[in-house]
């Protein structure tokens, strides 16, 4: 059973761990709270964690100050040309602060334009 929220549910809340894998991010709290960013995968489209920008340290131990989450359908510039580009592609941004630092989660979905490449967060049910 999913259970879906809303990403800045994040602010106010101090992290004790943060991982991050190939298609997926936990952050933990510390009162053991886990949550999750990821993609349902369905059929035909790839949902990956492409880029991480800032020390994901710099979140853990004071609470969250800002979690904001915004997408684009805009290749960034920072990245280069496709050879054979899908024909849809979506880039999610997670932002999160505190007192210590930014950092900066970019997941990229591609696929043929009949599937999402949408990123859910939610809170996962305890072990």
């Amino acid at each position: 059973m999913r259970n879906e929220r809303h990403f800045n549910e994040l602010v106010g809340l101090t992290l004790s761990d943060v991982a991050i894998g190939a298609k997926e991010v936990v952050f933990t709290t510390a009162d053991g709270k886990r949550y999750r960013l990821a993609h349902g995968q369905d059929c035909c489209e790839t949902v990956v964690v492409e880029d991480v920008i800032g020390d994901v340290n710099d979140l853990v131990g004071s609470p969250i100050i800002m979690s904001d989450e915004s997408g684009s359908n805009h290749r960034p510039d920072d990245l280069p040309p496709l050879d054979y580009p899908d024909e849809s592609q979506t880039w999610t941004f997670y932002k999160l602060a505190t007192v210590k630092g930014y950092v900066t989660i970019r997941f990229y979905g591609s696929s043929n334009g009949y599937y999402s490449e949408s990123v859910d967060f939610e809170l996962m049910e305890a072990e």
